[in-house]
């Protein structure tokens, strides 16, 4: 979920802010800090990823966070010509990628970088912002 402030200092709309919880508060900590974490069950050893109360796998609520590698291959991406918040028309066009993680889940996030293909290697990344972090990815080194 996020949360909305209607402008910022300058007058333009201010980008949404990540709200945490309970359930995500290491992840937006972790985030904070630059590092990617992800959800393993504790019980079946199931990565997940987007944090979640219960294992889709065995359905515990048993839950202990892991350190990602960032690295992954492009699954999908979307050119993203129309702002779904007013904050973000001055940055369009901007593209989003999907990424299949080494570790098994998919996450979401911004390209940073130039052509892709289905298949590429990447690299995970947070930029840190004023409204809380964001990630992005890179092509791999």
């Amino acid at each position: 979920m996020s949360q909305v402030s209607l402008s910022n200092t300058s007058g333009a709309p201010a980008r949404p802010s990540p709200v945490g919880s309970p359930l995500t508060a290491p992840y937006w900590e972790a985030a904070a800090r630059g590092q990617l974490l992800l959800q393993q069950c504790a019980d079946c050893g199931k990565v997940r990823h987007y944090p979640r109360l219960l294992c889709d796998g065995c359905f515990s609520d048993q839950t202990r966070w892991m350190p990602a590698s960032g690295r992954g291959r492009v699954h999908s991406w979307t050119h993203c010509h129309h702002a779904f918040h007013p904050a973000f028309a001055p940055e369009l066009p901007y593209t989003l990628v999907t990424i299949d993680l080494e570790e098994g889940v998919r996450a979401l996030g911004r390209w940073r970088g130039g052509g892709l293909a289905i298949g590429d290697a990447v690299e995970g990344h947070f930029e840190q912002r004023a409204e809380g972090p964001e990630l992005y990815f890179t092509p791999a080194a």
